[in-house]
């Protein structure tokens, strides 16, 4: 019971697949799939790109198909999360001319199972560009099994019949049989059955299950390795966890992390906690700059235009940032609240009164 996961979306075994050129595109050179890829996203986001990560190249993505092959979630509640996931780094939809001697527009979307920004967008989509995700999104932790849920009843799709049903994925393996209890031996008439003493409660043992350690909690547990004067505690390493995550974020590599903490050590260390971390304060390198996005060659047509997530207007990728358009970024105002107070509607519904009251004693008066 520990290890299914509740929350897992249901498997892409029969969902319906786009018109030929269209549909979902897989960003092409992903590291594997692994179990906590979307685990930086809220849940509803979480449960909708697990599934879209496991639909084949082809399948269709609008909203109301998605809808129908996921029960939990409407298709409002599934725009939202594929805006979400379009801010998020994950997806992209785009306009794209295929065809040789025919030109022929057909719209897609492309899904990365990393979260890109966009600038690294926007060299994808670009002709000339490498189509490879950079190796730093794919430093993680520990990679664990992805557990596939188990399938539910295929999707009923209504139309006119232009989509095809994608090929399903390979059953789970048949379960390891139950253990069959043996049955217990009837006592002797005579025989003392002997007195079943309840078992111990460890006191204070509630511990966690452990969680995958990350590539800063490990880098930060070699130190003691390297030099002892730096020897960290579990508490150590978890306390400055996310200082040194920021190092790994902003380009450096573990090892290089592991001698800029290591390198240039006093002669005797008497805190190594409260050392390592002014250290990982005082040295944090600076940010990287960002990639510039590339011009487009006036002379070289255009064959991929980046769409609105929200309302598929087109545009280049540097007016679209987050895959969204100026107007679907900003909120909308909030409507101004018609309803009064009610002491205020006391106060008017008295005034009236007293117009009623006055209104006779006025027309004997004209």
């Amino acid at each position: 019971m520990a290890g299914e996961d509740f929350n897992a979306p249901p498997r892409a075994q029969a969902h319906p697949m786009a018109n030929p050129g269209y549909g979902k595109r897989s960003v092409p050179d992903q590291p594997p799939r692994r179990r906590g890829d979307f685990a930086h996203l809220p849940e509803r986001e979480a449960y909708i790109a697990a599934y879209v990560d496991r639909l084949p190249d082809g399948a269709a993505m609008d909203a109301k198909t998605l809808a129908k092959a996921l029960p939990r979630h409407g298709q409002q509640a599934v725009r939202s999360a594929l805006t979400a996931l379009s801010v998020a780094g994950h997806l992209r939809r785009v306009r794209e001319v295929v065809g040789g001697d025919q030109t022929r527009w057909v719209y897609r979307t492309y899904f990365s199972r990393i979260a890109c920004d966009d600038a690294w967008w926007a060299r994808f989509l670009a002709d000339d560009s490498p189509r490879t995700i950079p190796p730093a999104a794919f430093e993680s932790s520990v990679v664990t099994p992805f557990v596939t849920p188990k399938p539910v009843a295929e999707a009923v799709v209504r139309g006119s019949g232009k989509t095809r049903p994608a090929v399903a994925h390979a059953p789970d393996p048949d379960p390891a049989p139950a253990h069959v209890p043996t049955p217990a031996r009837a006592p002797a008439p005579n025989e003392k059955q002997p007195t079943q003493q309840p078992a111990a409660t460890p006191v204070g043992d509630d511990r966690v299950p452990d969680r995958p350690r990350s590539a800063a909690y490990e880098a930060l547990a070699e130190l003691g390795h390297v030099d002892a004067r730096l020897t960290l505690s579990a508490a150590d390493c978890a306390a400055l966890e996310e200082l040194a995550t920021e190092w790994l974020t902003r380009g450096t590599t573990a090892q290089q992390l592991v001698l800029a903490l290591t390198s240039g050590l006093p002669d005797r260390v008497h805190s190594p906690g409260a050392f390592t971390r002014k250290r990982l304060v005082e040295k944090l390198p600076p940010e990287p700059a960002r990639a510039a996005v590339p011009e487009p060659d006036p002379a070289k047509p255009v064959r991929r235009l980046m769409e609105c997530t929200g309302c598929a207007v087109p545009g280049r990728p540097e007016a679209l940032p987050g895959g969204l358009c100026s107007t679907c970024r900003h909120e909308q105002p909030a409507a101004p609240a018609t309803a009064l107070p009610v002491h205020e509607v006391r106060r008017r519904v008295q005034e009236l009164r007293r117009s009623l009251r006055t209104r006779p004693e006025t027309l004997l008066a004209t």
